[in-house]
Order: structure tokens, then C-alpha cells, then sequence
């Protein structure tokens, strides 16, 4: 089994780069774990507080879960990975059922943050790109997927996003193996990935 890491800031391109690899290896061959769906569930707290949190901080994450998926997942064991809904800030009922492959994606903001995490992961990838292109494509995603205006994303960027940017994810990136800048319009760089991948299973 082979582990992969993909981090990066938002919208930095990296549920395209995940695509993208996809469309190289075969279908029955690959698990995707998203970081996204592991936001700690804040039950006790009413949504006005839900909204106050401060999402874009390594606490938000409950890694300890994630962690545990990800080994199980190494031992060949199915995973019930959880749902999270950003309109709700919270996590759903529904679960969603993840099978062991050759190939598991981990991909999510800090995933190369957290020290435990990073040793779990063969190959350890951060997708780069411009701070203003990123912005660009959180404010059009927000817009669409999340139902927030344009004032509340740009508010939240200035005051979480940004900083926590910062303060760990850019500095993360000293830890990757690979650096794909541009995003998901690298098209070298995401080649030479899928590359990397298939010598790695060939190895295997």
C-alpha cells in the first residue's frame, strides 16, 4: 500500500491535482481520505457559535481520528469516514464507506502539518499557488457550495484564513517530498507525480 499526503492553502488547486492522478491509475486502485471531513463536531455549541470558530486552525482538526482511519486503512480494514457539512459547521449522520487500496489520497490543508500524520505517508506532495489566485477561487467556491457572501469570505480570510496560512500551512511545505506549483494547471508536475506513484507500486 502506498499513502500519499497532498496539502496546500485553499484553493491552491489540490482536489484538481487529486483528479488529475486520478485519470493516470486505474479506478479499483485508489482511496481518496479527505482531511475536509474530519472538522471536530461541536455538538454542545449552537450554530451562531459554530460560526465563530476558528476553522483554518490545527485544533479545528480532530487528526487523532484521521490517524486512526488512515491505520486501519493500512491494515487492509475498511473505514466509516465521516461527513462534514460546512453549512452547518457540523458533522452529518451519514458516513461514508472507504475500502483499503493499493493507492490511499489524503488530501487537506495540513496534512503535513501534524508530525504523526507525516510519518504515515509515502510520499508527501504541497500544491502551490499565487495568494491572489487562491483567493479568487475561495470566493467563487464559497459563493457556489457554501451559500456565504463575498463580505463574510473576505472577512473570515482577512481575520483566520491568511493568518493561520502563515502560520501552518506555508511553513509545511518544507516537508514535502514533491512541490507542484500552479496548482492543477502544472501539467509536468502532476505527470511527474503519477510518475513517481507507479515506480513507487512497481516497487511494491
Amino acid at each position: 500500500m502506498l499513502i500519499i499526503g497532498i496539502a496546500g492553502g485553499t484553493g491552491s488547486g489540490k482536489t484538481t491535482v487529486v483528479k488529475k492522478i486520478l485519470h493516470q491509475l486505474p479506478n479499483d486502485m485508489v482511496a481518496i481520505v479527505s482531511q475536509d471531513n474530519y472538522y471536530r463536531n461541536h455538538e454542545e455549541l449552537s450554530f451562531e457559535e459554530r460560526c465563530q470558530l476558528n476553522y483554518d486552525h490545527p485544533d479545528a482538526l480532530e487528526f487523532s481520528l484521521l490517524i486512526k482511519h488512515l491505520k486501519l486503512l493500512k491494515q487492509g480494514k475498511s473505514i466509516d469516514m465521516p461527513v462534514y457539512s460546512y453549512v452547518q459547521h457540523a458533522r452529518l449522520e451519514e458516513t461514508i464507506s472507504v475500502k483499503a487500496k493499493k493507492v490511499i489520497i489524503v488530501e487537506g490543508l495540513m496534512v503535513l502539518w501534524e508530525a504523526t500524520l507525516r510519518k504515515l505517508l509515502d510520499i508527501k506532495v504541497f500544491v502551490d499557488a499565487d495568494d491572489d489566485e487562491r483567493l479568487i477561487r475561495r470566493i467563487r467556491r464559497d459563493m457556489l457550495q457554501r451559500g456565504r457572501s463575498v463580505e463574510d469570505i473576505l472577512k473570515q480570510y482577512e481575520a483566520t484564513v491568511k493568518p493561520m496560512h502563515l502560520q501552518f500551512i506555508e511553513p509545511s511545505k518544507r516537508y514535502a517530498d514533491i512541490i507542484i506549483p500552479q496548482g492543477g494547471n502544472n501539467a509536468v508536475g502532476i505527470e511527474l507525480l503519477a510518475t513517481r506513484i507507479k515506480m513507487k507500486l512497481m516497487e511494491n
